[in-house]
């Protein structure tokens, strides 16, 4: 693994950290002034099933799809900074 890479790995990681982080404060500010408060733990009673799986269903693809986000976003500068995307960007994930 060259620097290139290394830089990217961290580049990527570090972006998709923020953009999770980031998404998570903003549903959860968007979920309490619809819903009033966010779901608390599914095991008790206090949270409906319905309401539990609602939040993880909307985290679940709002945090995602925020990291893709801003991992596209640091792929793109790298592109146009470098002209390519480093050599571990263009690998296909394994399954």
């Amino acid at each position: 693994m060259d620097d290139e890479d290394v830089m990217w790995s961290a580049a990527a990681g570090a972006a998709a950290l923020v953009g999770a982080q980031l998404a998570r404060k903003a549903l959860g500010k968007a979920w309490v002034r619809k819903r009033g408060s966010i779901p608390g733990n599914p095991a008790t009673s206090d949270t409906t099933w319905g309401e539990a799986l609602a939040w993880a269903v909307v985290s679940g693809v709002g945090i995602g799809v925020a990291r893709l986000l801003a991992q596209r976003g640091v792929a793109l500068a790298f592109e146009r900074q470098r002209g390519s995307i480093p050599t571990a960007a263009a690998e296909k994930p394994s399954a």
